[in-house]
């Protein structure tokens, strides 16, 4: 069971899943909608799809793995490939089952989401290209909750621009914690092509312009409450407190992501 856990890469996955809990319980208090069976499955569904994404990346990984990374589940021998895939299989019928509930436009869109993961962990996720699935997949995620809600997509839209910096963000966290080992198994990332203090501080640098920025807009606006404006301040505090650290930047990022979220739902009601 440890080892199924730490297939799916627990921490970012947890981070997702609260994000769009968060996010879905938030808009749909503000649309005067229960949290009921549709936040539910909605937030099954995305669960599904973090499953679905860690277990394809380290299925895909396993070759180089063996090399660089040997402690890890299947190079280790803790998980065959077969129980891998049947974890993967499993994770994405809990995904399209739990999206079906909701209707197709929820559906549509966690597909593309999933299948953008799917396209990083095949090959883009070695390419200068690397970020882009991460622009599509993040990018969508709002629209997606919302959706699955029955919320009109108006409400979210707004947010989904303000994705994309941080999306490269958080791409840029998270592949540089792998940096020697991805360069060992000839990776051109953009985090290769740009170097791994480069990547760090372009990392911070961009998580904390968004927080900065939509706090700021918000502040302006009139729109703050305290309890944003809290929201915000311990992202920022997360996000600061990592970029001098690899490990830590992208656990601040994972916190961020989370309490941004958040704190933008409560200002734009």
């Amino acid at each position: 069971m440890l080892a199924a856990l730490r297939l799916i890469h627990p921490a970012p996955a947890a981070a997702v899943v609260a994000l769009s809990a968060a996010l879905g319980a938030i808009l749909a208090t503000q649309a005067g909608m229960p949290i009921d069976e549709r936040w539910a499955f909605t937030v099954l569904a995305v669960a599904g799809s973090q499953v679905f994404t860690g277990a394809t990346n380290d299925i895909a990984d396993r070759s180089r793995d063996e090399a660089a990374r040997p402690e890890k589940p299947i190079p280790s021998g803790e998980l065959s490939l077969n129980a891998a895939t049947w974890i993967a299989s499993i994770g994405l019928a809990v995904q399209l089952a739990a999206s079906w509930q909701v209707g197709g436009l929820a559906l549509a869109l966690g597909v593309v989401a999933s299948g953008s993961a799917l396209a990083y962990n095949l090959f883009l996720s070695r390419t200068p290209f690397s970020p882009l699935p991460y622009l599509v997949s993040f990018g969508l995620l709002p629209a997606w909750i919302a959706a699955g809600l029955g919320i009109p997509l108006e409400r979210i839209l707004p947010a989904i621009p303000l994705v994309a910096p941080f999306a490269v963000a958080a791409h840029l966290a998270n592949t540089v914690r792998d940096f020697e080992a991805d360069a060992e198994g000839g990776s051109r990332s953009l985090a290769q092509l740009l170097g791994r203090q480069a990547s760090r501080w372009i990392a911070a640098g961009l998580a904390l312009a968004v927080g900065l920025g939509v706090g700021g807009a918000l502040l302006i606006s009139g729109r703050t409450t305290p309890a944003s404006a809290g929201l915000g301040l311990i992202g920022l505090l997360a996000v600061a407190q990592g970029a001098p650290n690899e490990r830590r930047l992208w656990y601040g990022i994972l916190v961020a992501a989370v309490c941004w979220t958040a704190a933008w739902a409560l200002s734009t009601a």
